[in-house]
């Protein structure tokens, strides 16, 4: 049977149920194809999950250094099958949340494959939309523009692939039903450090193998090398610089043995199970890109400024074109998209004023560039930086480490990039990011009155802090 949309988006993760209600808003007739759960990774294999176990992991942390504030227990024990049920309890409900939310904005979802079919004389341009029920049946969807938002999986990296007991990627870690004496992680960017936090709370021996020169290369490099300083008083193993040897690779029954080159030096690892986290991959081999002229350049799908495809009638948003592979700037793209879709511009996108926020103990967010890639640019360039071990409310919380780092253009006074390593500090980039929207200057965030008290303040000093101005170091 054939439906006919003025949208059809096919994916149902943050970035294609964002553009799907973000339709139905603007009056249009929406349908979102979705082969698994609506919610996509975030929801049942990444942000969410992750975040609900790295809680319960901090919670176990605090409740050990409980003698600290004063609170003596008796026992401190941890229940993993509580830990994992919380974990679902929290997706499920999210879940459901999500499926009222289609019916509320009245959203035809199709549980299926989609792939796009060649054009025929029924629907004679491309982006036509074949759905292969449950059943067995199929839909046919024509849409008058087509959304891809079909999202991404873990990078396999080849010689270690996933079994489901001694080598994993976070999917089937997600799923563990009992801890692991130790982990051997290959890779230190986020989903790595984030793992390794999380484990080392847990009470597992964690090493981490990360092939770049620092963990999180992504990020300014003194948040790298605090974090490497924090893990390594926590316990944490780090091996930056250090090229691991699949062909090496040695299953036994209990545990991994594998090879790591360093310094032109071999050194063997051992650990009860392997978690590879090399980042991901689009999911755009089945989705019949053969039948269309959409491009794909690196592995993702090539898009313009307003997230077009080389077909102007499809779009394609989110981990699928590769980019941040953040879920807030897959909604942000999905809803851009559908809005160049109904003639709303709202200006020019631009990528590194995305918040980026990493939630290990002690957490990391950023906006904006580095100090490094402020300086390729051609800024000339002033930083202001300011530590969380004086401020009273960081004192009283008993987290102490880190700092916040700001960097500006020493002529213009420009805000290039807010730069966060502390406690709770992913819920106070927003200012940041709200700072460079409207072309703040270090100065006039740091006139604004932080209330005191709070974490906060760290930013208002840091940003006085550009221009000497800081009170309290």
């Amino acid at each position: 049977m054939s439906h006919t949309y003025d949208i059809v988006v096919l994916g149902g993760g943050t970035g294609g149920y964002s553009a799907a209600i973000r339709a139905a808003q603007l009056g249009m007739s929406v349908a979102l194809v979705e082969r698994d759960k609506l919610g996509g990774t975030c929801l049942h294999r990444g942000c969410i999950p992750s975040k609900a176990l790295l809680r319960s992991a901090e919670v176990y942390a605090e409740a050990k250094n409980g003698e600290a504030y004063g609170v003596t227990a008796s026992s401190v024990t941890l229940d993993f099958d509580r830990v994992q049920q919380r974990k679902a309890g929290i997706v499920d409900q999210l879940y459901k949340g999500l499926q009222l939310l289609m019916k509320k904005n009245k959203i035809d979802v199709y549980a299926g494959s989609g792939r796009m079919i060649a054009p025929s004389i029924f629907a004679p341009r491309s982006g036509t939309i074949a759905v292969e029920l449950a059943d067995g049946e199929t839909e046919t969807l024509v849409p008058g523009h087509l959304i891809l938002a079909t999202g991404s999986r873990p990078r396999i990296l080849p010689g270690l692939e996933p079994d489901g007991e001694l080598i994993l990627t976070s999917d089937e870690a997600l799923l563990m039903a009992e801890l692991p004496e130790s982990m051997l992680i290959v890779g230190g960017g986020v989903i790595g450090v984030e793992w390794a936090s999380m484990l080392n709370d847990f009470g597992v021996e964690v090493t981490v193998v990360e092939y770049a020169p620092r963990l999180v290369p992504q990020e300014d490099e003194d948040i790298s090398k605090e974090l490497e300083l924090l893990f390594r008083k926590r316990g944490i193993r780090v091996l930056t610089g250090a090229k691991l040897l699949p062909e090496s690779l040695e299953k036994g029954e209990k545990e991994a043995t594998v090879q790591v080159e360093k310094d032109g030096e071999r050194m063997g690892l051992s650990a009860s199970r392997i978690l590879v986290s090399v980042g991901r991959e689009a999911n755009i081999d089945s989705i019949g890109l053969e039948n269309s002229d959409v491009k794909v350049e690196k592995g993702y799908l090539k898009v313009n400024g307003s997230f077009q495809t080389a077909e102007p009638h499809i779009y394609a948003v989110g981990d699928a074109i590769g980019g941040l592979q953040l879920a807030h700037a897959a909604a942000h793209e999905g809803i851009r998209a559908v809005e160049h879709i109904a003639g709303k511009e709202n200006g020019r996108y631009e990528p590194h004023r995305v918040p980026r926020c990493i939630y290990t103990r002690t957490e990391i967010a950023s906006v904006g560039w580095t100090e490094q890639q402020a300086k390729e640019r051609g800024h000339d360039v002033k930083t202001g930086r300011f530590p969380f071990k004086v401020l009273g409310k960081a004192l009283v919380q008993g987290h102490t480490e880190g700092f916040v780092k700001i960097v500006a253009d020493r002529n213009t006074s420009d805000l290039l990039g807010v730069h966060m390593i502390g406690p709770h500090v992913t819920e106070h980039i927003s200012e940041a990011a709200l700072a460079q929207l409207l072309d703040a200057t270090p100065w006039e965030v740091g006139q604004s009155i932080h209330p005191h008290p709070t974490l906060s303040e760290a930013l208002g000093e840091a940003m006085l802090a550009a221009d000497g101005q800081a009170i309290h170091v």
